[in-house]
């Protein structure tokens, strides 16, 4: 009972609170980011692995490709790697910033770009699938109007592939909010590194003097619980947005 208590304490200390919700800001902020350049990203590559497959552009077609399933068929974490040793830190952002040091900004920006890269090849296969959900019929009946090729896509087919794959992209960003976690493997920044943080020093703040295993189970409890809520939250939206759609 004394141990439960001494590790219900650590989440009553203020400063352990507010490095752990910052800890979940940052969380959010990554994945936003990632998925936001992942979409931008993921609409190009779908377009170009779908229609420049073929012609004196089919070269960007197949490098489409090629990018896809690499990074769809390896590991988030190997990129994560790979980004920290070859991905150089532009100028911007080695200051600090956000509270965070120079080297952790670097940090953040390398983590972010690998991500990015994981998430957009999986939301290009999305909007893959909603291109190909698309009847030929609208293409021809948009050209036949006098639509250009890039003026049928922007007005005609982009609309209703968002509203198709909307559900679809709402659950890789539940995913991206998870996959961001794998961070933590390079720097002290986000949600899941800051809980094995405040972890490695609960005996500094249980008053036992040593880490016990219901500061284990209190602290990555109060992870699980901001995970599951931020996810659940999204989810549920996502279930009303598929209703909707019906």
């Amino acid at each position: 009972m004394r141990e439960l208590e001494g590790s219900l304490s650590i989440l009553k200390n203020v400063n352990i609170l507010i490095y752990l919700m910052r800890g979940v800001a940052f969380t959010l902020i990554i994945s936003a980011v990632a998925v936001i350049i992942g979409i931008v990203f993921g609409y190009i590559l779908a377009i170009m692995r779908n229609y420049l497959s073929h012609g004196k552009y089919a070269i960007l077609g197949r490098l489409a490709a090629i990018y896809i399933e690499v990074f769809r068929n390896t590991p988030l974490l190997l990129w994560i790697f790979i980004c920290l040793v070859f991905v150089q830190t532009p100028k911007i952002f080695q200051v600090p910033l956000m509270g965070l040091s120079s080297v952790e900004v670097g940090l953040l920006f390398k983590g972010i770009v690998a991500l990015t890269f994981f998430e957009s090849s999986n939301i290009a296969e999305i909007v893959r699938g909603g291109l190909n959900a698309i009847p030929k019929g609208q293409f021809e009946a948009a050209y036949s109007q006098g639509f250009s090729a890039p003026a049928v896509m922007i007005y005609i087919i982009l609309p209703q592939v968002y509203h198709k794959i909307v559900p679809t992209l709402l659950g890789q960003v539940i995913t991206t909010i998870k996959d961001s976690s794998y961070i933590a493997n390079i720097a002290v920044i986000e949600l899941m590194a800051r809980t094995r943080q405040v972890l490695s020093g609960a005996w500094q703040y249980n008053g036992l003097n040593q880490v016990n295993v219901t500061d284990v189970f209190i602290l990555f409890g109060f992870a699980f619980m901001v995970y599951f809520v931020i996810d659940f939250t999204l989810s549920m939206i996502v279930r009303r947005t598929q209703k909707k759609i019906a």
